[in-house]
């Protein structure tokens, strides 16, 4: 076999790679954004490689990533199911592997008290490919982080051509990030982007989609041929934030995309239905029957009667979000709006629940992407087959 370590010309999807003592661990935020947003949630989405790839050619019949995943247990919460790794080869689906070893963080629900254990490095295998010449993308887990280390193949490998296709960035929430699909090339934004043939940086931050001033700036700064953001859900089961406030943040927000992307194709998109949000207001928390059965849940804790001194929820949102971009687009002709919706309304949640009452499952994932290919990018300027 042979060994070749992982260089960032073989990364695809990462904002910044920072070197390790094991190799490169790729980041969706960079350092200085990282020092800004000082919030263990948040370092902890960042550093999930939701959307990212190793990409190279070969014709190796065996291939090995040798990874280091950082593993989440929840003490008093059913077990998190293993990170996957996707492996395409010339666009089609060849392989899935989990990896053991690495450190497993526990953190108790109850005390929030963390402890980590650290482990060995361990590697996907894949074998039985063909021997030809072929571009592999290997997708890395949306919900592990990850420090990639080496990969090991029975051929040489070389950097695949540059891209060649638009670049989508897209920020969201963990429905962007991933949450409860089964694995990384099958979150929403990827299957859009793939049913598309866009090239994906996803910044969905799971439980951070908080229209961050530092956010705004790093997509500021990124390459970008269309650009989407998610707004609402987080805002809501954080509690973060009210209506008088809200509405300054986005056109904040906007504001800051536009100062690098001035007439880049920008579309706002409201949240999809969440019953347990729509008219009761934050903050988020546990369902702690159901964690007593078992289970993951989430219930919304608020009280519907202060949505009148300005407390936000997903309808309030809808229409703020609404009105902001109708008022915007009067000057921006590149900016447009998304009803959420469009991608998961009130007969999607009766044939397909949110299993925890918030994150879609796997085959809802595939529903909202295939409707995002369809509805959103023709309003990004871009037609899918």
């Amino acid at each position: 076999m042979i060994t070749t370590p992982v260089t960032a010309e073989l990364i695809r999807g990462a904002v910044e790679l920072e070197p390790t003592a094991l190799g490169l661990m790729p980041h969706r935020l960079p350092a200085w954004a990282r020092a800004q947003g000082n919030d263990p949630q948040l370092s902890m989405a960042e550093s999930q490689p939701s959307g990212v790839r190793v990409v190279f050619r070969t014709r190796a019949a065996v291939i090995e990533l040798v990874t280091a995943p950082t593993k989440l247990v929840y003490r008093g919460a059913p077990p998190r199911p293993q990170g996957v790794y996707d492996l395409y080869v010339d666009g089609v689906l060849a392989g899935q592997q989990s990896v053991t070893g690495g450190t497993t963080v526990t953190i108790d629900l109850a005390t929030g008290v963390t402890e980590a254990e650290p482990g060995e490095p361990g590697r996907a295998r894949f074998e039985g490919l063909s021997p030809t010449l072929k571009t592999v993308e290997i997708w890395l887990p949306f919900n592990e982080k990850t420090e990639v280390v080496e990969l090991r193949t029975d051929e040489p490998i070389e950097p695949a051509p540059a891209v060649d296709r638009p670049r989508w960035l897209h920020h969201g929430s963990s429905i962007s990030h991933g949450s409860n699909t089964a694995s990384p090339s099958t979150t929403w934004p990827a299957i859009a982007a793939t049913r598309a043939g866009l090239e994906l940086t996803n910044l969905g931050l799971s439980g951070s989609a908080l229209l961050d001033p530092f956010t705004a700036r790093t997509m500021r700064d990124l390459p970008a041929d269309m650009i989407s953001v998610k707004i609402g859900i987080n805002v809501v089961n954080a509690d973060l934030m009210r209506l008088r406030a809200f509405g300054p943040a986005v056109h904040g927000f906007l504001d800051t995309l536009r100062e690098g992307h001035p007439t880049t194709p920008l579309l706002v998109v409201s949240p999809i239905l969440c019953p347990i949000h729509e008219d009761t207001p934050g903050p988020g928390a546990f369902d702690p029957a159901a964690l007593a059965e078992g289970r993951v849940s989430f219930v919304a804790t608020g009280d519907p009667a202060e949505r009148a001194a300005g407390k936000l929820t997903l309808t309030v949102i809808r229409a703020e979000l609404a009105r902001v971009v109708a008022e915007r687009a009067e000057t921006d002709p590149h900016l447009s709006y998304l009803d959420g919706l469009e991608l998961y309304g009130e007969a999607d949640f009766a044939a397909h629940p949110l299993p925890d009452q918030l994150h879609p499952d796997a085959a809802t994932h595939r529903l909202i992407g295939e409707r995002f290919a369809q509805k959103a990018f023709p309003l990004l300027g871009h037609l899918t087959s």
